[in-house]
């Protein structure tokens, strides 16, 4: 066995098993030895997340086996993104991200900028537990298409409004598109607390943020390979 199997084989096995250091590791590895990014995910990283839904379906595996392979295979993908996304086009955008402030969860505002920057957008990632303050001084440094707030627990989506209502105070309103989204999150809830759209999934902010900047180029393969691996994770974290 060349080395080149082996590194699959211990991808697969090692994000079957959630070691994210290992798969980490692996993909650092197989990129240095000249692996094709787009081999180690779709030789690898995406057999072993569907191996995961597999044993999840016959009842092998529960929630937690679950979330810790996704966040494995999430790990690996923020390495191989650069690398299988097109590179030195003009960005078709510019996008501001964030989790609210007190909400110290990101596995969905990840997703949502490994397939933001596959698709082309210069992405601004402000990270976790983010104050309006620092919302709004992102709008004025980068003067974005569009602003999305990520909410993961029911008592921080309040936060949504109070972003809004900071940007507003700021006049800069009528300058950005507000994209709201995250587990408990709702289309109607979205639109109460005046937001310009609601998105689902990672996918579904892509497709939305694309639409919004007028981008209707053709989808790279790069790309398509990118939002492949992004929705199956997305739906493994869903079965949780």
């Amino acid at each position: 066995m060349s080395r080149e199997e082996e590194i699959r084989a211990g991808l697969f096995d090692h994000t079957l098993n959630g070691h994210a250091a290992e798969v980490k590791a692996l993909t650092e590895e197989g990129l240095k030895l000249g692996m094709d990014p787009m081999d180690i995910l779709f030789k690898a990283l995406i057999p072993s997340l569907e191996e995961v839904g597999r044993r999840f379906e016959k009842g092998d595996f529960f929630v937690p086996e679950m979330l810790i392979a996704a966040r494995a295979m999430q790990g690996a993908l923020v390495i191989l993104r650069p690398l299988i996304a097109e590179t030195g086009a003009q960005p078709v955008g510019r996008y501001v991200i964030g989790t609210v402030k007190g909400d110290i969860h990101d596995i969905g505002k990840n997703l949502c900028v490994i397939m933001l920057e596959g698709a082309g957008f210069e992405v601004f990632d402000l990270g976790v537990n983010t104050p309006p303050e620092k919302f709004v001084a992102a709008i004025e440094q980068h003067s974005p298409d569009v602003i999305g707030f990520s909410a993961f627990l029911t008592t921080t989506m309040p936060m949504f409004k109070v972003n809004i209502d900071a940007i507003t105070k700021a006049g800069l309103r009528e300058k950005v598109h507000i994209a709201v989204g995250g587990a408990p999150v709702t289309a109607e809830y979205a639109k109460h607390v005046g937001a310009d759209s609601y998105a689902p999934d990672a996918s579904m902010a892509t497709r939305m943020a694309k639409e919004i900047v007028g981008d209707r180029s053709e989808t790279s393969h790069g790309a398509q390979a990118l939002e492949q691996a992004v929705k199956l994770i997305d739906e493994t974290l869903k079965k949780g």
